[in-house]
């Protein structure tokens, strides 16, 4: 979500006993076993009995005289793999057992509208196309937590029965409809919260709020308290819900994750959105979103992911393997304010989420660090974090506070009125607090403290807020957004691209305050949050779009479509280029006719895989079938036909030729022409052939693209459009110095 969740790693359990004391021969395997996912691979074939299976594996791995831990998960339905509590010495022996790609252990994840659509050019008149030409067909899976079904972004009016190739069940304890085809929860360790709602209904709302953006249905006069009044709806109204619930009060087991992947694909999903990871990348056939995307991808599904919300700090993007698309957040032309007046009169222009009115009165302010309670400091108190304020000095008061507070008491709990938070970081992201707040810039936080120290009975009041459009609000990189480089591979480029990320309006759960906080007893249908959680349904939904008009299309070529159509966005107002966005702002309208298309299947991958070093029997364990890398055409990472160009260096000279392969899916009659942006000085890029001529739709054509250069900056960005008068097909070309 816009803000973060649960974050425990893996977790351990210490047993410590006396020197003194005999230690069982138990305790060094039982008691320091933790859950871990052991994951094999291809789907085992049908005559298999994966239960045994995996039982007699763990027979093995465990001493004779230790008991045997038990079975917690088996995939089975899409790819292979279970889960089961092991110590360090028994996850070696499993990992080095014949049929075993990887063991890791399980660790929990964190959970990562109406004008964001019309932004996007995807108008209701244009997404009534889409639902003609897809009939219904389209089925999102949204591994989340979990949905409110009786939200009416999911009322089924109108919608026929399932498509045929639909596979999946609705659990017991949830009612599904011809809207929400599909609902099931996932919890490897049976522990569940006292606020836990044991099923696939969503207490958490993030769920809801990323299920509607990508497939809601059309709700008018949608609004959070009356702000961002508009008409709410998801990418393809007319599309299908699959929800898998992995997410509970406690945080995401790895394991459900894997278990929810694997149900999806096995149940006819079209594309997965999943708005959820960790802190830590983690090599592809470790991580969950990767294995899960992986034989997502080898199905014909393409996965939409987060990117993260740990920006603006690089290197901290969290969706990077080849085969999904990763997402960033940017803004878009509207903007929630929630106006200051002080008691000189003085206006400023603050940001937030705030739907309280204190109808103009003016309250006393206060500065956190002069009101810090007995067991707490002024530079605790300064930023008012939790229990760090004194009730007595507080209570009746506006507090301003040094910093973007995001704790559970900002000030509610302390009988505060309500909060000024000053600072430039996430400055351009507006949240919901239990009580009246906004958030300005370092500069009128200054000015708002110097009043406060001035005057003598200083006296302020927060409105509530409003909403404004301007273009010049739009296509920011998001400040939360997570930046590239990719850490596994610096030259994929990851993000893939940037979608309305900042202030979304979507369906909420009642079970759920919109601020999140307990003491808040609002309830509310919508709810406007913030997060590359939000950026992510949207790319799901332009996805979904997409395939509504070419239903055999690959991922990749889905992805290649959204990339190449993406709008441009300024390397001057974000200076981090790329490594922010991506190859640009998604663009829907355009991505249905793109002209040509960067595509890829199982086998590119398979080539990628090779070249990075995978070895031929760890393959054939992914795939289920033998391949020698020695025998299929290798190449380099900058020969995956992916459609943008990275070139990293530890240097200042770079010498880099890619190959690709382009597609015509535009005009049968057509040329194409190689068209470059300027590049910086000292920097020479070619493309041969630098014309492409087709003669048929479905034709491919292969081309070189080559860097020489001697960097002078640490970024470089240039882009190669192909160009035949009629569609423009442009791709990033990103240079960058490893530092």
């Amino acid at each position: 979500m816009g803000r973060k969740f649960n974050t425990a790693i893996w977790w351990f359990i210490l047993f410590v006993v006396s020197s003194t004391i005999p230690l069982k021969a138990h305790s060094t395997s039982e008691d320091d076993r933790q859950t871990c996912i052991v994951y094999m691979g291809d789907r085992p074939n049908a005559d298999v009995s994966v239960s045994t299976l995996h039982t007699n594996m763990l027979h093995e791995v465990v001493d004779s005289d230790v008991e045997v831990p038990k079975v917690l998960y088996s995939y089975k339905r899409s790819f292979h793999g279970f889960v089961a509590k092991l110590n360090k010495k028994e996850m070696q022996k499993m990992a080095e057992m014949e049929g075993v790609v990887s063991v890791f252990p399980n660790e929990k994840k964190q959970l990562h509208t109406s004008r964001s659509w019309d932004f996007v050019g995807l108008t209701p008149q244009l997404q009534l196309l889409s639902e003609r030409s897809a009939k219904g067909d389209i089925i999102i899976g949204v591994i989340d937590s979990g949905i409110w079904p009786h939200s009416e972004s999911f009322n089924d009016k109108g919608f026929g029965p399932p498509p045929k190739k639909w596979k999946g069940t609705c659990a017991a304890n949830f009612t599904c409809n011809n809207k929400i085809i599909g609902a099931k929860y996932y919890k490897v360790d049976g522990n569940f919260g006292k606020e836990d709602i044991i099923s696939p209904i969503d207490t958490e709302g993030h769920g809801t709020h990323t299920g509607s953006t990508a497939a809601g249905n059309f709700v008018s006069s949608a609004n959070f308290d009356g702000i961002a009044t508009g008409t709410a709806r998801g990418g393809v109204p007319s599309a299908r819900i699959a929800v898998y619930k992995v997410g509970w009060v406690d945080g995401i087991d790895d394991a459900d994750i894997i278990a929810a992947f694997d149900d999806a694909i096995a149940d006819g999903v079209d594309i997965i959105t999943i708005s959820i990871g960790g802190e830590v990348v983690r090599e592809y056939f470790n991580d969950p979103n990767a294995i899960g995307a992986f034989h997502a991808m080898r199905r014909g599904v393409l996965v939409s992911a987060s990117a993260g919300n740990d920006g603006p700090t690089l290197g901290t993007v969290g969706s990077v393997a080849p085969w999904l698309l990763s997402v960033a957040a940017s803004t878009t032309d509207r903007k929630i304010l929630a106006e200051i007046q002080l008691g000189n009169k003085m206006t400023y222009e603050g940001v937030n989420i705030n739907s309280y009115d204190l109808k103009g009165h003016l309250y006393p302010i206060i500065h956190g660090r002069d009101a810090p309670n007995p067991k707490s400091t002024s530079l605790k108190s300064g930023s008012c974090l939790d229990g760090s304020l004194d009730p007595k000095l507080v209570k009746g008061k506006i507090v301003l506070c040094d910093a973007n507070a995001l704790g559970e008491d900002v000030g509610f709990a302390s009988g505060a009125v309500g909060i000024i938070m000053e600072g430039d970081s996430q400055a351009d992201t507006g949240f919901s607090y239990a009580l009246p707040a906004s958030h300005v810039d370092t500069k009128d936080g200054a000015s708002i403290e110097s009043y406060i120290n001035k005057i003598r009975n200083p006296s302020a009041t927060i409105f509530k807020s409003h909403t404004v459009f301007d273009r010049k609000y739009a296509l920011h990189a998001a400040s939360f957004s997570s930046r590239g480089p990719n850490t596994i591979n610096y030259d994929i480029l990851k993000p893939d691209i940037s979608a309305p990320g900042v202030d979304i309006l979507a369906a909420w759960t009642p079970l759920k305050s919109p601020s999140e906080y307990k003491g808040d007893k609002r309830i509310t249908k919508y709810n406007i949050i913030s997060g590359t959680s939000m950026a992510c349904p949207h790319a799901t939904g332009a996805a979904a779009y997409v395939k509504s008009f070419h239903p055999n299309w690959s991922p990749a070529a889905i992805r290649s479509a959204l990339l190449t159509t993406a709008i441009p966005m300024s390397a001057k107002l974000n200076p981090h280029a790329e490594l922010a966005y991506g190859a640009g702002h998604i663009n829907p309208i355009k991505a249905i006719k793109p002209g040509l298309i960067y595509d890829a299947g199982e086998i590119d991958y398979i080539k990628f895989l090779c070249g990075q070093g995978y070895e031929s029997s760890r393959l054939k364990k992914i795939i289920g079938y033998h391949i020698s890398c020695s025998d299929v055409n290798i190449g380099t990472i900058w020969d995956l036909n992916y459609p943008s160009f990275v070139a990293s260096t530890h240097t200042s000279i770079v010498n880099r030729t890619f190959t690709r392969t382009v597609t015509n899916v535009g005009s049968p009659n057509s040329t194409y022409k190689a068209k470059l942006s300027p590049a910086p000085e000292n920097f020479q890029i070619m493309v041969k052939p630098s014309v492409l001529k087709f003669t048929s739709l479905g034709q491919k054509k292969s081309f070189k693209l080559i860097i020489v250069a001697l960097l002078k900056n640490g970024i470089n960005s240039v882009s190669l459009v192909w160009d035949d008068g009629k569609f423009k097909v442009r791709s990033p070309v990103f240079v960058f110095k490893l530092t």
